[in-house]
């Protein structure tokens, strides 16, 4: 028998988790894609696209949740809580890799070549915002990839 742990798969915690996950993924995507000339950074764009998965992972794991939840059912087998794992795992090395990027970028802008200041163009508040809600994006992705873990070690 498995742990019941605090934001393990099939519970309302886990939901709570798996919901903010998706909801900060998507908030950095639109911060980030409504800011003017972000294509033109690569770093930017990695943080799009690891946000993107980010988010499709979590509404995913967030929809199973809803269904263990309302059919009752124990999602909390070895087979699916190790492809939980993997899954956390990956994705949260994704987006911790791409909120520092971007972040290295951001702050090479606004405060080393202060270019936020000179060019009014660079919406450098919305990219900082995008940054911040990418890293909350991780933080929720690493209690989950924490507590999926222990969930597995129980076995």
């Amino acid at each position: 028998m498995m742990k019941r742990l605090w934001g393990g798969p099939g519970t309302i915690s886990g939901f709570l988790l798996r919901f903010g996950q998706c909801a900060f993924g998507a908030a950095s995507i639109a911060l980030m894609v409504t800011g003017f000339g972000f294509s033109s950074y690569t770093a930017f764009c990695y943080l799009i696209a690891s946000m993107g998965l980010q988010f499709l992972w979590s509404f995913g794991l967030a929809c199973l949740d809803i269904y263990a939840l309302r059919r009752k059912r124990d999602v909390q087998n070895p087979i699916l809580v190790s492809l939980f794992v993997v899954g956390d795992w990956v994705t949260a090395t994704l987006s911790l890799a791409a909120a520092c990027s971007s972040a290295g970028v951001v702050v090479l802008y606004s405060r080393d070549l202060n270019m936020c200041a000179t060019t009014k163009r660079l919406t450098c508040n919305k990219y900082q915002i995008s940054v911040a809600m990418a890293f909350v994006t991780w933080v929720l992705t690493a209690m989950s990839s924490h507590v999926m873990f222990w969930i597995l070690a129980s076995v």
